[in-house]
């Protein structure tokens, strides 16, 4: 306590010494100078808490005033003009506890702030002065119009031409408003060319890209005429691309020339590529030995793959067989410069070469090399293919040459391969043989001997000999356990001996290896469809997307197989869907027909029955549909023309002349159509139709011979009756309900009597018009002799349908043409 009384007397001591000694330094009143406050809060910004508003003197242990941090404050001295009173009398004992306020005592610190200056506002942030002047305006400008060059490369690299273009555009609109601006401040002098060169040639190319070809050459031309442009001269390759688009070869080859002879010796790659590109213009124009000598350049001096082939294809167009195989051994001779695929194996002794491989296996270099060691085989695959047939006198002997100049290259592992192709260009020739020796040849324990007897096992299934098939198929699952193809194959031996459920085990199991494997996902559709599994076949059909979901067969499918489910309105749509993808198909139009004559749209039924009649007339079905159609419709001339055509196509069939000779009858042509029937009976003497025709007709027109057909009609049922009775006493057969009825034997038609027709695809059932020809009844009567008199039935049912009724134009009464069925019998028709 003494201490603290000894610091307030030197506190009172230092005020009282700089109020007598310099009354200019008063700090008596320092709090309340406004200025003195301002300058403090500016020089130490961290002074500015919030505190209530300072009193006129601080108090030890009050909430307002000072609170001791630690003894190490003890004894130092407080700034000036602090006031400090020690506490006496009764604030140096503890305050009466009914106080509402506490001692002063809290657990919070609180920071030193002898002029309360956290209480008063802030200074507000220094605002940055915004720079008017030219320069500045100008640096602005150059940052949006190089955001817009990036922002049209963005969208040109995602596709969006015409977003890059209007970016490009509205670019160059800012770069001429930026010439303008610094012309007017007289800063012309300090534009930034390297600014315009990007702008003019991204705007170039988007208009390139949109297919923008001439304002395209006018912007490229503007850059290459300006001289303070550098390497301006490569935009000729650019411009030399456009005229090759357009298919202004010479303007190319002059843009492609000019730029080479910019370009220095130095950049050779770029030399290279200007004369490839002078090759190809050259071999679209069919110049090949211009083409020729540009190729031989650029493999003399830096050689590829690519190159090689085009020089290759050039030779094979000038059938020149010696260049063929100089180009050809050039070819391979190409180093294709890429490190030993053992080290991407993870098939090594080392765990942390395993590790390496691991990592590296699917890195950006090994996809690069993966991809040129693909390039370089496809180059010289083709190339092989090309000349083979040429360089020798058989193919067969270009292939072998070709085999033998590779084996003897660092591409060795390409003769199988090879060797491959030559069994399949014996397969496109028919030669089974050549291609089944060539096959066989290949070593069991070689890699390409998994491939040899896929296609082993392929040729034998279309050969029809399912045990080589089989055969070979086991070879492949027992070498290559993973390869699709091999149960592929196994399964189409296994549904080709009707081992339904064998080949589906196959075909999944197909699936297992390969999820991919088109062949294994139809072919078990397939399976599952003849196995009546209509549901899960449909889900195998509907699993195809894509261009696969397009394919015909795959549509055709999924329409039966909606068809069968009952889903008509599914499975017509299917059929238009198949009908937009092969619209000549004659089986689908008349398909679509039949489900519209299903569900009674006859006139959209008739329109695409004539169109499978137009595309394939010689479908028999469709005849006699349209046949049909025209009798309900009673058009009989043009019913008439069909029938004609059907009696053409099967002559044997009496069923088409009859329906002919009652088109004839129908249209009044009464003599024509006896002629006609008369003509039948002789080529078809035991048809019973032919012959009720023929006696109601000579009745209806008075002739004798109704009496002659009548005689015969009784005979011929006669002796059908008999042959009938004789059929049913032998063990086994089945008696007829009538005697007299008629048989599908008789040659009339195929289709039961008052039976339905169903069409021969499948669809609904469609009642055939024509079905009801003869209605045949028997009848008893009592004789004089005690025993039945069979008696003569000539009624009969047209098949053409009932005549139509004439207008009654006259009160007369109508003609009667039932009178033959009241003549009498004579005795010579009597049973002997």
């Amino acid at each position: 306590m003494s201490r603290i009384v000894e610091e307030d007397d030197d506190t009172a001591e230092m005020q009282a010494l700089f109020k007598t000694s310099n009354p200019l330094y008063d700090l008596s009143n320092v709090k309340e100078d406004e200025a003195f406050n301002r300058i403090l809060m500016s020089a130490d910004p961290s002074r500015r808490m919030a505190s209530a508003k300072p009193g006129s003197a601080m108090r030890l242990g009050t909430s307002t005033g000072f609170q001791r941090q630690s003894t190490a404050l003890v004894g130092t001295a407080f700034r000036p003009g602090t006031q400090f009173r020690p506490p006496t009398g009764s604030e140096g004992v503890n305050r009466p506890m009914t106080a509402v306020r506490g001692a002063g005592y809290t657990s919070q610190k609180q920071m030193f702030d002898p002029f309360n200056q956290a209480a008063m506002t802030p200074a507000p942030a220094l605002e940055i002065q915004k720079d008017d002047s030219p320069e500045e305006k100008i640096r602005v400008q150059e940052l949006k119009i190089m955001q817009l060059v990036e922002e049209s490369c963005l969208a040109s690299s995602e596709g969006n031409n015409r977003k890059a273009l209007s970016k490009a555009k509205e670019a160059s609109n800012k770069e001429r408003s930026l010439i303008r601006m610094q012309e007017q401040s007289g800063l012309g002098d300090h534009h930034n060319m390297d600014l315009t060169y990007s702008v003019l040639f991204t705007l170039a190319n988007q208009y390139a890209a949109n297919d923008l070809f001439t304002e395209a050459l006018n912007t490229y031309q503007l850059i290459t005429k300006n001289r303070m442009f550098s390497n301006a001269h490569r935009l000729k390759v650019n411009m030399g691309n456009i005229f090759y688009s357009q298919g202004q070869f010479h303007k190319a080859i002059k843009m492609y020339r000019m730029a080479l002879d910019q370009v220095p010796s130095s950049q050779k790659n770029l030399r290279i590529k200007i004369m490839h590109n002078i090759a190809m213009v050259f071999v679209k124009m069919g110049q090949y030995e211009e083409a020729i000598t540009s190729l031989e350049y650029i493999m003399s001096e830096q050689p590829n793959h690519r190159a090689g082939l085009h020089l290759v294809i050039c030779c094979r167009a000038m059938e020149d067989k010696d260049r063929m195989r100089s180009s050809f051994s050039i070819l391979l001779a190409v180093p294709l410069e890429l490190e030993d695929e053992e080290k991407y194996s993870s098939d090594q002794d080392n765990q942390e070469d395993i590790l390496i491989a691991s990592a590296i296996r699917n890195d950006d270099l090994h996809v690069y090399e993966m991809k040129k060691r693909s390039d370089a085989e496809h180059c010289i695959l083709t190339a092989a293919k090309l000349i083979a047939p040429l360089i020798e006198d058989t193919f067969s002997d270009g292939y072998d040459w070709c085999v033998e100049t590779i084996k003897s290259s660092e591409y060795a592992r390409l003769a199988g391969e090879l060797e491959i192709n030559k069994a399949v260009m014996f397969l496109k020739q028919g030669q089974l043989n050549e291609a089944i020796e060539t096959l066989k040849a290949f070593d069991k324990e070689s890699t390409i001997a998994t491939s040899a007897a896929t296609n082993l096992s392929f040729i034998y299934y279309l050969q029809g000999d399912f045990d080589n098939a089989e055969k070979y198929g086991e070879i492949v699952k027992n070498s290559d356990g993973y390869n699709a193809g091999g149960f592929v194959n196994l399964g189409a031996c296994a549904f080709g001996k009707g081992n339904y459920d064998q080949a589906r085990n196959y075909f999944v199991s197909a699936l297992d290896c390969d999820p991919s494997s088109v062949e294994a996902l139809y072919n078990l559709g397939l399976v599952l469809k003849y196995q009546g599994n209509n549901d899960e076949a449909l889900e195998c059909f509907q699993k195809f997307t894509g261009s696969l979901a397009l394919l015909p067969e795959v549509v055709f499918q999924i329409a039966v197989l909606l068809e069968r489910s009952g889903d008509t309105e599914a499975s017509a749509e299917a059929y238009q869907q198949l009908l937009g993808l092969v619209p000549t198909d004659a089986t689908v139009l008349q398909k679509i027909g039949e489900l519209y004559d299903h569900d009674g749209d006859k006139q959209q039924a008739h329109h695409y029955h004539i169109d499978s009649f137009r595309y394939y007339p010689a479908e028999l079905s469709v005849i006699d549909w349209l046949g049909s159609y025209y009798i309900e419709m009673q058009i009989v001339e043009k019913a008439l023309k069909y029938f004609e055509k059907a009696a053409v196509m099967q002559p044997s069939n009496p069923k088409w002349q009859m329906m002919v000779a009652g088109c004839h009858r129908r249209s009044g042509n009464l003599h024509k159509a006896l002629t006609l029937y008369q003509a039948i009976n002789r080529q078809f003497p035991e048809s019973v139709e032919c012959l009720r025709f023929l006696v109601r007709l000579c009745s209806d027109l008075g002739l004798r011979e109704a009496q002659d057909y009548a005689l015969e009609l009784k005979k011929l049922e006669k002796s059908k009756e008999v042959r009938e009775r004789v059929g049913s006493s032998r063990p086994g057969s089945r008696r007829s309900n009538s005697g007299l009825s008629s048989r599908a034997g008789s040659g009339f038609s195929p289709v039961p009597e008052n039976g339905n027709y169903v069409s021969p695809l499948g669809s609904g059932s469609r009642r055939l018009r024509t079905s009801r020809l003869t209605q045949m009844h028997n009848s008893a009567g009592s004789g004089d002799s005690g025993f039945a008199q069979p008696t003569l039935d000539t009624t009969y049912v047209d098949p053409l349908g009932p005549l139509p009724s004439r207008p009654r134009t006259q009160a007369g009464k109508p003609l009667d043409f039932d009178d033959f069925a009241d003549d009498q019998i004579g005795d010579d028709l009597l049973p002997e």
